[in-house]
C-alpha cells in the first residue's frame, strides 16, 4: 500500500515505522473475516483493512474526528488479524502509532479520560492490591458490572523453598498476585518439582501494558525500562529465563527489543531481556517429559482422577506470540482429557486488557460467545493462560475457570 506521508511524520520514528508496515498491506480483506468486531457489527471501519485505511489518511495529513477514534478504540488488539494476513502486516504495532497520532489530535470526554487515567495508574499501582481486597470483603453487595471484576478471594498457597541449580525469573504481574496469587504459587511449585527454581525480582512490576495501550505510551516505556533494571543482575547472574505465566504480559515483555530499539541506553538489554522471555508453556515440553520420566504412573492416575478440560487460548497466546497447540497437546500427554472449542477458538472472548471495562457491551457478546462454543466441550473446568481472560469467562459461567498451571499443581499434589 503506498502511503504519502505528510511532511510533519516523513522524518519521524512514527512515520517511518508506520509506513513500513503499511508497505506489506495489500487491502486483499483477508483480515476482516477473523477480526471479531467486524463480525459483530459489519462495519469495514471496524475491521482491520477499514482502520489501516483511517490510521494511512492521518499520516498523509487528514485530520481524524472523534469518530476516526472510536473505530481505533474498540480495535481488540486481539492480532488475529495478523496470524491471518498472507502479508505479514504488523497490525499491533500499526495500531499503537495510529493511536498515539489521533490522540494527540482529538481531544477526549472529560468521563473518557478520566475512567482511563483511573485504568492506567490505579490497575499498577501498590494500591491495587488493597482495593481489590476490600471489594472481595463485600463482593456480594456491589452491582453486577463491579462484581464482574472482582474475582472471590483465593489462598495462594506455600512457595516452595528449595534451591536449585537451574533458575528462573518470574514476573508476578501488577494485578495477578492480588486477585489471583495461587497461579504464581502454583508455577512456582510445579517448576520446582521439576528442578528449576523461581527467582522474583522485587522492584520488578506491571510490564508496561497496561500504560502502552491505554496511550501513555511514555509511561508503559518508563515500566519497562524499570523491570529491567530490575531484573539486569539476575541476568548477569546466569538466570536461564524469564518466564510469564500470564500472557499478556509475555507478549509484550517479548516485545521490550522492538519496543525500546531507539533507547541508545536500553535497546541492547531490552533485546537480551527479550530474547530470555519465555512463556511457561514453552516449558511444558520439558515439564512434561521431567514427570513422565520421575513419575511414570502419573498419567494413569492423572487420566482417573482430573476433571475434563477445555481450553481457551489467549489471543496474546496463539496470535501475540504464535504459540498454538502447546497446551493441549502436553497436558493430554500428562493424562488430562483437555480439548478446544470445535468452533471459533481463534476469536478473542472479549477480555483483551481494559477493553472489557471500556467496551463491555462488545466485550459480553464475544465472552458470551466463546463461553457457547466452550460449552459444547462440556468440560467440569475451563483453562486458560492469561489473568484477563480467567476473569472475564467466570464472570459469565458457573463452571470454574483457571489458569492450567493450577490444574497441573493439583494433579502433582494429588489433592
Amino acid at each position: 500500500m503506498q502511503t504519502q506521508l505528510a511532511p510533519e511524520f516523513q522524518n519521524t520514528a512514527d512515520g517511518q515505522q508506520a509506513e513500513a508496515i503499511l508497505r506489506k498491506c495489500v487491502h486483499c480483506g483477508f483480515c476482516t473475516a477473523t477480526c471479531p468486531t467486524y463480525q459483530l457489527l459489519g462495519d469495514e471501519l471496524d475491521g482491520p483493512r477499514g482502520r489501516i485505511y483511517l490510521i494511512k489518511q492521518v499520516l498523509e495529513g487528514h485530520q481524524p474526528t472523534r469518530k476516526t477514534q472510536l473505530h481505533l478504540d474498540r480495535c481488540l488488539t486481539c492480532r488475529n488479524c495478523e496470524t491471518t494476513c498472507p502479508s505479514g502486516v504488523q497490525y499491533g504495532h500499526l495500531v499503537d502509532i495510529g493511536r498515539k497520532l489521533v490522540d494527540e489530535r482529538v481531544p477526549r470526554p472529560a468521563g473518557d479520560r478520566a475512567l482511563r487515567w483511573a485504568l492506567k495508574e490505579g490497575l499498577p499501582s501498590p494500591l491495587f492490591a488493597p482495593a481489590m481486597r476490600a471489594g472481595q470483603t463485600v463482593r456480594g453487595l456491589l452491582p453486577a458490572a463491579l462484581k464482574n471484576k472482582v474475582p472471590p478471594r483465593q489462598a495462594a498457597g506455600s512457595r516452595p523453598t528449595r534451591v536449585h541449580a537451574r533458575r528462573m525469573l518470574m514476573l508476578e504481574g501488577c494485578v495477578q498476585p492480588a486477585m489471583m496469587p495461587n497461579i504464581n504459587s502454583a508455577t512456582a511449585r510445579v517448576l520446582d518439582a521439576v528442578g528449576i527454581q523461581v527467582v522474583v525480582a522485587a522492584k520488578a512490576g506491571c510490564c508496561g501494558a497496561v500504560k502502552f495501550h491505554l496511550n501513555d505510551q511514555d509511561g508503559g516505556l518508563a515500566e519497562m525500562r524499570r523491570n529491567i533494571d530490575a531484573w539486569w543482575p539476575s541476568v548477569e547472574g546466569g538466570v536461564e529465563a524469564i518466564v510469564m505465566n500470564a500472557s499478556g504480559c509475555g507478549v509484550t515483555v517479548k516485545e521490550y527489543g522492538y519496543l525500546l530499539k531507539n533507547d541508545p541506553a536500553y535497546a541492547e538489554k531490552a533485546a537480551r531481556i527479550s530474547e530470555l522471555t519465555r512463556d511457561l508453556s514453552e516449558l511444558l515440553p520439558a515439564i512434561a517429559e521431567s514427570l513422565q520420566a520421575a513419575r511414570p504412573d502419573l498419567a494413569s492416575q492423572i487420566a482417573q482422577h482430573a476433571p475434563k478440560l477445555a481450553f481457551h487460548p489467549p489471543c496474546t497466546l496463539q496470535h501475540g506470540q504464535q504459540l498454538r497447540g502447546g497446551v493441549e497437546h502436553f497436558l493430554s500427554d500428562l493424562g488430562f482429557d483437555i480439548q478446544v472449542a470445535g468452533n471459533e477458538a481463534h476469536l478473542c472472548c472479549g477480555s483483551a486488557g481494559t477493553y472489557s471495562v471500556l467496551h463491555p457491551d462488545i466485550a459480553y457478546q464475544l465472552r458470551d460467545r466463546k463461553l457457547a462454543n466452550l460449552g459444547e466441550v462440556m468440560p467440569e473446568v475451563i483453562v486458560s493462560a492469561n489473568i484477563g481472560c480467567i476473569t472475564h469467562l467466570q464472570s459469565g459461567t458457573r463452571t470454574p475457570v483457571r489458569h492450567w498451571v493450577e490444574v497441573l499443581d493439583e494433579a502433582l499434589s494429588g489433592s
